[in-house]
């Protein structure tokens, strides 16, 4: 185990699978005591195994990131519980590509719940873990997307694209009223990641998959733990004067 977050206490939500299991597990490794935040607490249960099989620190805790007063109670939980956080992790989202000329209520409800998810609950939480975040001069990680930025032509995903975009635009805001406090803000824009989220869509759209592939240098998908490394970075010391920007871990799209 390494030492680059050692003494530091990180939540993490939506960590019960794919990127989140993984920054939660590498964060472990590094010397942090994680709490995985998750409505699976099945699955969060096998995570924090896995890291407490390791030497790790972790637990769990049932949260709704659409319900602001649980996320609110939940913060408050952990401070009296296991003890102030300084580093957040937003991992927590969903997807769903129906087309914006498709039936006109099941437009409307994937709109809302993934803004609900994708831009509210980042919200939420943050909101709820603040006055943590500037007692310890904290770090937060959003996980933004390459659709922070462009649509790479994935079909139907109106409203997931516009989520992210605002994941980011939160970010710099943030960044830039918390830096006299010593929070920094930060986002990773992750390509496509194999994970439980998308594996359907990537198994029902293959020649999507490989025009997104065509346009990767690395030539190919990209794994959760592609992830960690950034996440370390920007939760750790080694980028103490990083804030309000964006890694991307997309293989190198964006560059061509």
């Amino acid at each position: 185990m390494g030492d680059l977050l050692g003494g530091h206490r990180a939540a993490v939500t939506g960590g019960a699978s794919g990127i989140g299991a993984a920054i939660a597990a590498g964060y472990a490794r590094e010397g942090a005591e994680v709490i995985i935040l998750d409505h699976n607490t099945a699955a969060a249960d096998i995570t924090v195994e896995g890291i407490r099989a390791t030497g790790g620190k972790a637990h769990v805790m049932a949260l709704d990131v659409t319900d602001k007063a649980a996320c609110d109670a939940t913060a408050a939980k952990i401070a009296s519980d296991i003890g102030e956080i300084s580093i957040l992790v937003n991992n927590a989202g969903i997807n769903r590509r129906n087309p914006m000329t498709g039936d006109k209520a099941a437009v409307v409800k994937d709109w809302d719940d993934i803004v609900d998810v994708n831009i509210k609950g980042v919200f939420n939480v943050t909101h709820a873990f603040l006055d943590q975040l500037r007692n310890n001069k904290g770090r937060v990680v959003n996980i933004g997307s390459i659709q922070s930025f462009l649509h790479v032509r994935w079909p139907n995903s109106a409203a997931y694209t516009t989520s992210k975009h605002g994941v980011l635009g939160f970010t710099k805001a943030l960044a830039a009223e918390l830096g006299p406090d010593g929070v920094r803000v930060n986002a990773i824009g992750p390509g496509l990641i194999e994970t439980p989220l998308n594996e359907e869509t990537r198994r029902n759209n293959p020649h999507v998959v490989e025009m997104y592939l065509e346009h990767t240098p690395l030539k190919r998908n990209g794994k959760p733990e592609d992830i960690v490394g950034p996440a370390i970075f920007l939760a750790s010391d080694l980028s103490a004067y990083v804030t309000g920007g964006i890694v991307m871990a997309d293989g190198g799209y964006r560059s061509i």
